[in-house]
């Protein structure tokens, strides 16, 4: 069994901190009751940020001080990665701007040489570098690092004494001892801010897996990996490529706030980017838009990303981008590591989705197979046999009008061979031997859906089809018209359906375009009912730059659904 951590004692910590305090003034010991009761009130609460709050507003109570900061040093102890201030508004935090990035001027010397600094005049020590325009004036100035578990992770500044003078031996004390308890307290705060971060994570791999092996839509699912990815990394988008057929990497999901049109984008195989990722090595790029390894248009909106192998088993299967906005704060070494061990489950859970497929696809053809040689062995034999008896009846038979209503049967059986031979041909046939054009795609989901409806849809097709809607367009209208289908035979109701695709039309911004309808007569659409459907073919419209929404039907009154997904061709 292995030992716990030691975990840092506030009361011992406080105890040695404060030993200091023996034989000092009595201004100081009556200023111990307020010392003690600002160390509560920092120990309070466990989210970093909040804590970091309260830290200021407890030293610039404690010091008498106007203004207080704690200026968090980032990991490379170059510089800043946060500012959190006290006593200054809004109103002048817009006019100053940008928050101070520590890498000159004196927080920048507090970061390189951390020590208590206590300045009558700041504007006087050679180290200043004077303040932004919009500045509030500050003269008096003290400076205190704050260590966690040993190490410096900032730096606490007061400014401006309230009374107008200077801070004392006993401002430095109080707040010397109040910097041991907020180390305290960050450390704590920033332990509980890691399990949450991992439990997120962890969640969001969860939903991962559950969506992968739903057996539901591919591209769903690898749309909810997206998601989650930029969901948990707090990122400005969510990206996942898989290998192009052409070579290179294929964006073949995106998760965004903006309406994106990257969907489909190669990053071609000659890219350093593509090459890194595809040996299962990750990139983590400080600004995604100004460096020379990402030359491509994915790159031109996006600051810090992080581009992670989907990797399994020694096998790439594609790769995870989460970029943010340029500008953003980079990512943390943390959020680096939770992001790879999400991709690598995101990974795993694509080879068991991708198993689970494969024997799925592999009882379906054993299926079809036992079909096959049922209908041959035993449904056309007995239908031969039949039509055998009746042509012997037939020839047996005086009566005319007998005769001439058996050979009508007669022929109507050897029709409904014929058909039954051309469906055990159509079961027999691979998926690579079936045509690929769009209109046979189509054709092939009517006639799959025909068989849970009960009847048929009706369809009509309008222009070049075939010859004018990309393989991109053509492979998510697809998906669209199974999705409207599948919404119709579980949720509609309906008795009549009819599916209308268009490739003449002309969408609003002025491209050429083709718009796909699926009416119904259903029930409609019932408020308060689930969207998601709808909001899957909408994401699909809006990633390729069409839109997708919902008009009347075609039952009486309009009743019923008319769901119409355009995109451009």
């Amino acid at each position: 069994m292995t030992a716990a951590p030691d975990v840092p004692d506030p009361l011992d910590a406080a105890t040695q901190a404060t030993r200091g305090l023996r034989g000092l003034s009595t201004e100081l010991t009556a200023r111990v009751p307020l010392l003690l009761e600002a160390m509560r009130s920092v120990g309070t609460g466990l989210e970093l940020h909040t804590t970091l709050d309260r830290i200021c507003e407890t030293a610039a109570a404690l010091a008498g001080a106007r203004y207080a900061a704690i200026g968090v040093v980032d990991e490379e102890r170059d510089g800043l990665s946060d500012f959190v201030t006290y006593g200054v508004s809004e109103d002048i935090a817009r006019r100053i701007g940008h928050r101070p990035d520590g890498h000159a001027g004196l927080l920048g010397a507090l970061i390189r040489d951390p020590r208590t600094i206590r300045l009558a005049d700041v504007a006087a020590d050679p180290r200043a570098a004077g303040f932004p325009p919009g500045h509030p004036p500050m003269r008096t100035f003290l400076g205190v690092p704050i260590k966690v578990q040993g190490e410096i992770f900032g730096n606490l500044y007061l400014a401006e004494k309230n009374d107008g003078g200077e801070f004392n031996d006993y401002d430095v004390h109080m707040v010397r001892v109040l910097a041991t308890e907020a180390g305290i307290a960050i450390g704590n705060a920033r332990l509980y801010e890691a399990a949450r971060q991992r439990e997120r994570w962890i969640d969001g791999s969860v939903a991962v897996t559950t969506a992968l092996l739903s057996g539901g839509d591919a591209d769903d699912a690898l749309t909810v990996v997206a998601e989650q990815a930029r969901r948990l990394a707090d990122a400005g988008a969510g990206i996942v490529l898989l290998p192009a057929e052409e070579g290179g990497l294929e964006v073949v999901a995106v998760s965004t706030d903006q309406t994106s049109r990257t969907l489909g984008l190669v990053i071609p195989p000659e890219s350093p980017v593509t090459e890194s990722l595809l040996e299962g090595e990750a990139v983590f790029l400080d600004d995604a838009a100004g460096d020379p390894r990402m030359a491509t248009p994915l790159a031109a909106e996006y600051g810090p990303a992080m581009l992670l192998p989907l990797q399994s088993g020694g096998r790439v299967l594609g790769a995870l981008a989460v970029p943010r906005a340029r500008g953003a704060r980079p990512f943390t070494e943390a959020e680096r590591t939770l992001a790879a061990q999400f991709a690598s489950q995101a990974a795993l859970a694509l080879m068991m989705a991708e198993a689970q497929r494969d024997r799925e696809r592999l009882a379906v053809y054993e299926d079809r197979d036992r079909i096959a040689r049922d209908l041959h062995d035993l449904v056309i034999q007995r239908l031969f046999a039949t039509g055998m008896m009746l042509e012997s009846a037939q020839r047996k038979s005086i009566v005319p009008a007998v005769r001439d209503g058996v050979g009508k049967a007669v022929d109507e059986l050897d029709v409904t061979i014929q058909e039954i031979r051309t469906a055990i041909f159509a079961l027999q046939q691979g998926p690579a031997e079936a045509p690929s054009g769009l209109r046979t795609r189509v054709l092939r989901e009517i006639n799959t859906a025909a068989v849970p409806l009960g009847f048929k849809p009706a369809h009509r097709f309008l222009g070049a089809i075939d010859a004018t809607v990309g393989e991109l367009t053509g492979k998510n209208l697809i998906a669209a018209l199974r999705e409207a289908l599948s919404n119709a035979f579980r949720h509609a109701e309906a008795s009549r359906i009819e599916v209308v695709l268009d490739a003449t039309v002309t969408l609003a911004d002025g491209t050429p375009g083709v718009r796909l309808s699926v009416a119904d007569d259903g029930i409609g659409i019932p408020s308060g009912g689930r969207r998601s459907g709808l909001r899957n073919l909408a994401r699909r419209a809006e990633s390729l730059g069409g839109a997708s929404w919902c008009d009347p039907g075609i039952g009486e009154d309009g009743a019923g659904t008319t769901v119409v997904w355009q995109a451009p061709l």
